[in-house]
């Protein structure tokens, strides 16, 4: 088991632990004689049903991204070391708005295509914006999940 996995797997079984525990409050509560305390038992049933949903939506991401990645991998389309990094980690902002550029000019010239909607999130990625990597994952992994039989 990777790093990676066997971190997911620790936070995961943590937030399941903790959704337990304000499940369980959440039942104190309800089962309380006065109607306000009611209402709070109410109210906080409503947060293990959010996290619950929000863990397996990015359990269910993870899956689909990681296959969609080791499915490119395979073929060869991984970007290589286009993404030259700073000592500290971070990408070198000029030379990745550079290889950003040409995976986007890929996903305009071919938009149905999962591979460069995928290598297009990477470019995101590398470049620091969390936010459109994960669109851009999502939208191959839409494309990804079309083309199947």
């Amino acid at each position: 088991m990777n790093r990676a996995l066997a971190g997911v797997v620790v936070i995961s079984a943590l937030l399941v632990v903790y959704l337990v525990f304000s499940a369980n409050y959440a039942w104190i509560l309800i089962n309380d004689a006065s109607p306000l305390v009611n209402a709070m038992g109410y109210a906080l049933g409503v947060l293990p049903l959010v996290g619950a949903w929000a863990l397996v939506a990015e359990l269910l991401f993870a899956r689909a991204s990681a296959a969609l990645m080791k499915q490119l991998e395979a073929e060869g389309g991984l970007p290589g070391d286009e993404f030259a990094t700073k000592p500290s980690g971070r990408a070198d902002r000029a030379q990745a708005q550079q290889v950003f550029e040409n995976f986007a000019d890929e996903v305009r010239t071919n938009p149905e295509s999962w591979r460069a909607w995928l290598r297009l999130g990477l470019a995101y990625d590398a470049s620091g914006d969390r936010r459109r990597a994960r669109w851009a994952i999502r939208k191959a992994i839409e494309l990804g999940r079309a083309k199947k039989p």
